[in-house]
């Protein structure tokens, strides 16, 4: 069917319809007949292109019902979707970059996945889909999260939670994950900006990981034992270790409470703050020295006297927040108020709009 003595128009013809029936088989007897076919295919290849990409597009299937993630997604690097004779449509070309990028990552390799992500950022704005366009965002901040760059997962999740196209549960997922991502953060400006952005949205207290974020919000100290609870939650390659052996959400929650701490003191002693902070001392130093060096918080370290200082707070930002959160939960109270008795809250507002 392949020679080269056949009529290149009769073997695509026959070959296109021999791939047609193949999906029909049982996957292993499929499986092994696509292997085949593209080692019978290779020496050819440049003339199939067509029925070698519906081949590997069937095979990639296969091995993804199997959960052989990296097999797929390596069936289907072999479209030659950039460099063959064949020209692709932007679409064909967006979705299977995204499927690969989508199976490097079940295969726990952020890398693969982000190197595809990149090559569909260049397309995406020439697509017109708006489910591929959904796909794309939605797997651009699978991969930053898996990077570990948690702000801007956070952005992109929260940016996904407001899409009308896409489902309520979906949105509440995307919330869900652009909190999660938010509290596994770096503290600095960004992280409260989003803590800010995610508090001020009424959602989020539909959310488990609600009380964390307040805490958060409201610049309060975490302690380890109120995490256990929250730590469950998170995926696993959110639970990885960081280069000092502690976990992401350890890391995340010392430099939270040191954050809060330098709004409570003015200055403080390694052995009290690492006290604290829960930690020993010369990691307390270690971590305040690297935040103050980075520019996520102000102050600076006397090493003699073994004291961290603080700038001196300002008040008034301080209260700014504080009245915010007491507004925040009278809002709340009035809500539920007029849900369990809307008939009395009625009366009471129209005999307060009559005053």
């Amino acid at each position: 069917m392949v020679n080269e003595n056949v009529s290149l128009v009769i073997s695509r013809q026959l070959l296109t319809d021999f791939c047609t029936h193949l999906p029909s088989l049982p996957d292993g007897t499929a499986k092994e007949i696509y292997h085949f076919t593209l080692e019978k295919i290779q020496p050819r290849v440049i003339s199939f292109e067509e029925q070698v990409a519906s081949i590997r597009q069937h095979l990639a299937s296969i091995y993804e019902k199997e959960e052989d993630w990296r097999n797929a997604a390596q069936v289907l690097v072999g479209i030659p979707l950039e460099t063959g004779q064949k020209q692709y449509n932007v679409d064909y070309k967006l979705e299977t970059y995204l499927k690969i990028a989508r199976l490097y990552l079940e295969d726990d390799d952020p890398v693969q996945a982000e190197a595809y992500i990149n090559r569909a950022s260049l397309l995406q704005n020439e697509s017109t889909n708006e489910q591929l366009q959904i796909h794309y965002k939605v797997c651009y901040a699978r991969v930053l999260d898996y990077r570990r760059k948690f702000i801007e997962a956070a952005q992109r999740y929260n940016e996904l939670s407001y899409k009308t196209i896409v489902h309520e549960s979906e949105r509440l997922e995307a919330l869900k994950h652009a909190l999660h991502c938010t509290i596994l953060a770096s503290a600095g400006q960004q992280r409260s900006r989003m803590l800010a952005t995610l508090f001020k949205d009424e959602r989020c207290q539909q959310l488990a990981a609600y009380g964390i974020l307040e805490k958060m919000y409201l610049d309060r100290i975490i302690r380890g034992n109120q995490l256990q609870e929250f730590a469950a939650m998170l995926m696993p390659h959110q639970k990885a270790t960081t280069a000092d052996g502690s976990s992401i959400l350890d890391r995340a929650v010392i430099e939270h409470n040191l954050l809060s701490a330098s709004k409570l003191y003015n200055n403080i002693t390694f052995e009290e703050l690492g006290a604290l902070l829960e930690i020993p001392a010369a990691k307390a130093e270690k971590i305040a020295s690297q935040m103050i060096t980075e520019g996520r918080m102000n102050g600076f370290i006397d090493q003699i006297d073994g004291i961290v200082h603080f700038e001196t707070r300002e008040a008034l930002p301080t209260w700014d927040k504080q009245i915010q959160s007491l507004c925040f939960q009278v809002n709340n109270l009035l809500e539920k108020i007029s849900q369990t008795a809307p008939e009395w809250t009625a009366q009471a507002m129209e005999a307060q709009m009559a005053q």
